[in-house]
């Protein structure tokens, strides 16, 4: 028989787990190889929708390199990870390049030499990517004060 999730630990538990994943600069994909889950349950437990079972959150404090304290809020070890909003975003790859990422680890060495050989030549025969344009600065102006008197 299933138990209810208490949602106030679960929210607890995926705020700590998604600041402590962006700190390692990880995405949801990688955390979730790394301890050993589907993507999509991952992303539940994150969204504090889940709570995970005793042996799941020892590896997710191994993949995320946190103590079960600072996940679960309590002791001193919740105060030490900073607010995701006081931190510049970071930019999360796309969910293409994500899955490919996921595939060429399946690889063995020499599959992998010989896709990178490939990737490589398709690179070198592409037109470069233009960086994005710069916004013009716009000069400002001040005017002289009038002299009174």
């Amino acid at each position: 028989m299933r138990e209810p999730v208490d949602h106030k630990l679960a929210a607890i538990l995926g705020g700590a787990a998604r600041v402590a994943r962006l700190r390692l600069g990880l995405t949801q994909g990688d955390v979730a190889d790394k301890v050993g889950m589907a993507m999509e349950v991952y992303s539940r437990l994150e969204r504090g929708k889940m709570l995970p079972r005793a042996q799941t959150l020892k590896r997710l404090c191994d993949a995320l390199q946190v103590s079960s304290d600072t996940l679960l809020g309590v002791g001193r070890g919740g105060a030490s990870l900073t607010p995701v909003s006081s931190r510049k975003p970071e930019r999360e790859d796309p969910v293409e390049l994500r899955r490919m990422t996921r595939k060429l680890r399946e690889l063995e060495p020499s599959q992998l030499r010989a896709v990178s050989r490939v990737v490589n030549a398709v690179v070198s025969v592409m037109p470069p990517v233009a960086p994005p344009a710069k916004k013009p600065v716009r000069a400002v102006r001040r005017r002289k004060a009038k002299a009174t008197g």
